[in-house]
């Protein structure tokens, strides 16, 4: 019977630790136990049979049919599982990106962020970057909003294929594309490329949006490089026998030095933010006119596969939102300074309401029209 009791005991201490859980070392939770043992073994214990059956009840509606060896064993494990959960709660982890890279294409994944404005939340996860898959090793096409992203989308990448990253190219100077840049210098040499401005407007130490919007533990680590080649012609590069045409465009078009990639035998373009779907685009340091001049260039180009900047679509319909947004805003505004409207009004004439339901809308678009207001106020009749 004493025994019934003392096996009672042990487990009634333990299940209660897990069921109520309390946060005690395993030396804590023995000596408690060995206590109400020794106060059994004397007889001393009053309440040692109701806890025989109290606690046997327990165990047998929890449907477990274990050894108290078992219990003791599994108790033990749940307190280490929950210990070590309550030590990464507060600890400096690095942000976890839950990154799966998806397949656009033979030899080509990419990681499709939200299309949302950059949050603590999201960690800045809300650009598309890709890596295109060579004999000698990857291309990547834009790099993510800090180190930490980068090092996990290559972790991610790891298992399809371990390789080096050979190259980047940066599509354009908004940060949330290219501060990854340095994991890949770091970690392979890797040859950046891209566009002028990001050398020329940016030095490390200075506080981009990135840095000012990131939680502590995305953002830590990560540093502002110069690209190793700038691109202000079209160059073909060959990597592993594929073949990467690296066009940077002529004109001011969503910023100023915007840069694409097209893959000519795979019919693959990487169109950055010169293409997006799903979201309203941002006319900050853009031009409609220059947009409208990159969407009839990358139209001309033999492709079936399109990667926007911001989106999911990537099939022959990828660039339709952004045709029918910049050809209405030039149309609607144009029409508007005809008819006499002024700056001020503007936004109550030109709505663009067929894009209301899109992402970013309420935030970039009514700003979107004034800076193409702006724009086409001056603009010559010919263009």
């Amino acid at each position: 019977m004493k025994k019934m009791v003392l096996i009672s005991i042990v487990t009634a201490s333990l299940l209660t630790v897990v069921s109520a859980n309390e946060e005690k070392s395993v030396p804590q939770i023995l000596n408690s136990t060995l206590k109400k043992v020794e106060a059994v073994a004397k007889g001393t214990s009053t309440k040692a049979s109701k806890e025989s059956v109290k606690i046997d009840t327990k165990v047998s509606s929890i449907g477990e049919d274990k050894s108290v060896g078992d219990i003791i064993k599994t108790s033990l494990g749940d307190s280490k599982t929950k210990a070590k959960a309550v030590e990464k709660k507060g600890s400096n982890a690095p942000f976890d990106y839950k990154l799966k890279p998806k397949k656009v294409a033979d030899n080509v994944w990419c990681f499709f962020g939200a299309i949302e404005k950059p949050t603590k939340e999201n960690a800045g996860n809300m650009a598309n970057n890709c890596y295109i898959k060579t004999n000698d090793g990857y291309l990547v096409m834009d790099t993510g909003p800090s180190y930490q992203f980068a090092k996990q989308a290559y972790e991610a990448m790891q298992k399809i294929e371990k390789l080096p990253v050979k190259y980047v190219v940066n599509s354009h100077e908004h940060d949330d594309h290219w501060l990854g840049n340095d994991f890949y210098k770091k970690k392979f040499g890797t040859t950046l490329i891209g566009p002028e401005s990001i050398n020329t407007n940016y030095k490390d130490g200075d506080k981009t949006r990135m840095y000012n919007v990131l939680p502590k533990n995305a953002i830590e680590g990560t540093h502002i490089i110069d690209l190793d080649k700038v691109v202000k012609k079209k160059e073909t590069l060959v990597l592993g026998g594929e073949k990467f045409d690296i066009i940077p465009m002529d004109v001011r078009a969503h910023t100023g030095d915007d840069v694409f990639i097209y893959m000519p035998e795979r019919k693959v373009l990487f169109a950055g933010d010169l293409v997006m779907n799903g979201r309203i685009t941002s006319g900050r340091h853009g031009s409609v006119i220059g947009q409208l001049k990159a969407l009839a260039m990358m139209q001309k180009l033999d492709w079936k596969i399109m990667v926007p900047g911001h989106g999911f679509i990537t099939d022959a319909t990828a660039m339709d939102e952004a045709k029918l947004y910049f050809k209405l805003t030039k149309e609607r505004i144009l029409k508007a300074i005809d008819e006499g409207v002024e700056a001020t009004e503007i936004n109550e004439v030109v709505k663009l309401i067929e894009f209301k339901d899109k992402a970013m809308y309420d935030i970039l678009n009514a700003q979107n029209i004034g800076f193409a207001f702006e724009e086409l106020e001056m603009l010559d009749e010919d263009e």
